[in-house]
């Protein structure tokens, strides 16, 4: 977001409130099993990402699919439509990831949509239709919602636990 919001969002308040605050995490595990994947040396290791890509891409879609349904919802008390909602949670990954265009709400450009011919974004994907990837510093620059992968913060505010988290914050907090 831009601003602020007044009163903080609530993602317990109602059943859209959750959805939108569902609609945070997954996108950012997909994309980074995916740029994890090519990475990966055994064939039991890119079996597993697979395995967990698959899932993460189903609950991604989900998710968007049951926020498209109501994309021009104004979320109250903001007067902000669940459209622009999604846009700008997109957009602030986007910033904190700090590699470009990486994520999109579920309205889009049309120039952005699918192959360039549709805005609707329910399945979010490069011009081509092929899903975005990141890198595991971008991962933890948007989990710890600080943009940087050595400042914990965010779902994170200890830091990650993972031998790449660690590699980074390593003595620092």
């Amino acid at each position: 977001m831009k601003y602020p919001l007044y009163p903080p969002f609530d993602p317990y308040a109602n059943g859209l409130n959750f959805l939108i605050a569902s609609y945070i995490i997954p996108y950012v595990g997909l994309t980074g099993y995916v740029g994890a994947n090519p990475k990966l040396q055994s064939a039991q290791a890119k079996r597993l990402v697979a395995g967990l890509l698959g899932v993460e891409s189903a609950q991604d879609a989900v998710i968007r699919a049951l926020l498209h349904e109501r994309a021009s919802l104004k979320v109250q008390p903001y007067d902000i439509t669940v459209a622009d909602f999604t846009n700008r949670i997109s957009d602030l990954r986007n910033n904190i990831g700090k590699q470009g265009l990486k994520d999109e709400g579920l309205i889009v450009p049309l120039e952005l949509g699918a192959e360039g011919r549709i805005s609707g974004n329910v399945i979010a994907g490069d011009r081509d239709s092929v899903a975005y990837d990141r890198s595991p510093e971008e991962i933890l620059r948007i989990v710890y919602g600080t943009g940087s992968e050595s400042i914990p913060g965010g779902f994170l505010p200890w830091g990650g636990d993972g031998q790449i988290a660690r590699s980074y914050t390593f003595g620092k907090y």
